[in-house]
């Protein structure tokens, strides 16, 4: 899935989502740089405790709020926050045009060959629909359905990470209590107290990093790249009921152009 030219609705593949990687590097770089600027000792950060703390305590609260069933689903989710799929619907648009050129000159069962080419699945399935004859209720239904289950799959997802980000920063503090109960429960050491207070707030700010930083603003991501994929079934839903209805290449391109922001539009769209 590399050729830039087939109709599928997707520009260019799957590729590294190199602003993922660019943002958790600033984010990191924030951090750090702020805590060398103020002379604090970065070992601090060597906190098996702390760690404990935010990272099976967001792995509860997740695995408390989901099924099982969505929990299996993380891996993949790493994978799309990770790869960038360019959603798009201009691609889209053109490949509904050229079926509908040739429905229009040959009828629909012409597109049998044509639609085996098509690399988007799910314009695919609904355009062996229309050939098949099963009426446009049905296909409505059908695509619409598939639409819908989607997205509530890609709303879980984004659901989790949003879950793990808002319970991160409260378990930082769970955790500076914790590290404080146990710094003040030795007051002979006055060194080595001012060490563990040290280390205690560790938890907190590491709580407020991945909540804040990390995992509220990947379920954003996601919850966009779901918009977008989201925005291309509508599109192929509605170009499809548009070829079976008969209705000209030229309007369907007008009435699918103008879902999309100006700038996406051809000129004589325009």
């Amino acid at each position: 899935m590399t050729d830039l030219n087939y109709r599928d609705g997707y520009l260019g593949g799957i590729l590294m989502d190199f602003m993922v990687v660019v943002g958790i590097l600033m984010g990191v770089i924030a951090v750090l740089g702020g805590m060398i600027v103020k002379g604090a000792n970065l070992m601090v950060f060597v906190n098996p405790e702390a760690l404990l703390i935010i990272f099976v305590g967001m792995f509860a609260a997740v695995i408390n709020s989901y099924p099982l069933s969505d929990i299996k689903r993380i891996p993949g989710m790493f994978k799309v926050l990770f790869t960038n799929r360019d959603y798009n619907p201009v691609a889209t648009i053109e490949s509904i045009v050229e079926m509908s050129n040739i429905a229009r000159r040959e009828g629909l069962l012409a597109l049998e060959e044509p639609v085996n080419q098509i690399e988007n699945e799910f314009l695919k399935r609904g355009l062996e629909m229309v050939v098949d004859g099963i009426d446009a209720e049905q296909i409505e239904e059908i695509m619409y359905t598939e639409i819908e289950a989607t997205e509530e799959r890609h709303h879980a997802g984004a659901g989790i990470f949003k879950t793990a980000g808002t319970t991160s920063p409260t378990l930082g503090v769970l955790g500076a209590v914790i590290g404080l109960i146990g710094a003040l429960g030795d007051l002979s050491d006055v060194d080595k107290l001012g060490e563990s207070i040290s280390s205690a707030f560790v938890a907190t700010l590491l709580g407020i990093f991945f909540g804040y930083v990390i995992m509220i603003p990947f379920s954003s991501r996601l919850a966009r790249k779901s918009a977008e994929e989201i925005q291309v079934m509508n599109i192929a839903l509605e170009g499809v009921l548009y070829i079976q209805a008969g209705q000209s290449p030229k309007t369907i391109k007008q009435k699918l152009y103008s879902k999309l922001e100006p700038k996406l539009r051809p000129e004589d769209e325009e």
